[in-house]
């Protein structure tokens, strides 16, 4: 289904001050827009963030899981003039080392804001501190990581000449990443404390509203060779948890899921580690409950500033979620979410004639809130 010109918001985009999105030889297309960033190496300045630690409790299944997550903070060049702290959360099987996160965090910086890339449970570089794995709903996990990023506002604050009332905390989901997010501030809409957001602005970038459809879609045999790219990098993780693993759980994954085999799809590999671990009765419920295409239409007033980017041709996560939430959300003028789609950019691409025009977005975003 082609794209009609009035869902793409190009009105929007020229009050932020952006060009609608054009893709950049010889990354035409939504897979090489996809691979781009695995293909080509990014040449980044060398680490130079300041790691820190956050606790985390046991998972809610049961199984082994506290420790710490790791988050790095990086700063920017002006320390004097930090515009505000941007949490940022990588993808399916990422971390804060892939270079495309890297690079949107070296353009935040340089625009003056500060940044704390997180690592997910399970995640390298800080897959040592902690047991388990993370899940599309994780919001035990993130508690005391908005806790921490607040204190840090705080203290960036006291250090900044800039005169505002505090360092405002901004929040970037990449993919999956930004589910989390959502979540997490969904489930803060609906607690009764509901003076303040858990964020003061958020971006998420191909991020899956309806987990049963992207599910859908990364089987389909098109993608047959990104599913088993995301499967191995999953399964290592799980395999690798210095705190181990319980007898079925490496069962089912190392010699036979139902018989058939190690899991050949994310569902199936959801059903049999992330689930349960996480105190769901089935895929099904998981997935159902950690959607938040209905809670984010339902909720939308109470979110903070939200902007959510889809292209229609990302070869993982379906456009219809995106689509569905955009056309409920014209319907309301005082909704807090804006719904951006492109005819172009696969999965977190958006490699444009000007550079990454995805990150480019991030930051004019931010600015548009006014930080």
């Amino acid at each position: 289904m082609l794209g009609r010109k009035d869902e793409f918001n190009y009105e929007f985009l020229n009050d932020i001050g952006l060009n609608y999105f054009r893709q950049r030889l010889p990354w035409i297309g939504g897979d090489l827009q996809t691979l781009r960033d695995t293909f080509r190496a990014e040449e980044l300045p060398v680490e130079t963030a300041k790691s820190i630690r956050i606790p985390v409790e046991e998972l809610p299944g049961g199984s082994l899981g506290s420790g710490y997550l790791l988050a790095l903070l990086d700063l920017p060049p002006e320390k004097e003039s930090i515009r505000g702290l941007v949490l940022m959360i990588h993808g399916l099987g990422g971390s804060s080392k892939r270079a495309g996160l890297r690079r949107m965090a070296i353009l935040l910086q340089s625009s003056g804001f500060a940044v704390l890339r997180l690592n997910l449970r399970g995640a390298d570089p800080g897959r040592h501190l902690a047991g388990g794995t993370y899940a599309a709903q994780c919001n035990s996990d993130l508690k005391q990581v908005f806790v921490i990023a607040r204190d840090l506002c705080r203290s960036l604050e006291m250090n900044t000449f800039i005169p505002k009332s505090s360092v405002p905390l901004l929040g970037v989901g990449i993919s999956l990443g930004g589910t989390i997010l959502l979540n997490a501030c969904l489930e803060k809409c609906n607690q009764n404390d509901r003076g303040k957001n858990l964020l003061d602005g958020l971006v998420c970038t191909s991020s899956p509203l309806d987990l049963l459809e992207s599910s859908l879609s990364i089987e389909r045999a098109r993608n047959s060779i990104y599913q088993r790219w995301l499967l191995k990098r999953l399964i290592r993780q799980t395999l690798s948890d210095p705190f181990g693993i319980s007898p079925a759980e490496k069962q089912s994954l190392v010699n036979t899921y139902k018989g058939n085999g190690p899991p050949k799809t994310i569902r199936e590999f959801d059903s049999t580690i992330t689930a349960p671990r996480w105190g769901y009765e089935s895929v099904d419920s998981y997935y159902e409950r950690a959607s938040p295409l209905v809670h984010l239409s339902e909720n939308h007033s109470l979110m903070p500033p939200t902007l959510i980017l889809q292209s229609l041709d990302d070869p993982w996560v379906p456009v219809d979620g995106a689509r569905k939430l955009s056309l409920k959300l014209a319907k309301y003028s005082e909704s807090k979410v804006k719904v951006l789609l492109t005819k172009k950019g696969g999965h977190n691409g958006f490699h444009g004639v000007d550079g990454c025009w995805g990150d480019q977005l991030v930051v004019k975003w931010f600015n548009y809130l006014g930080y």
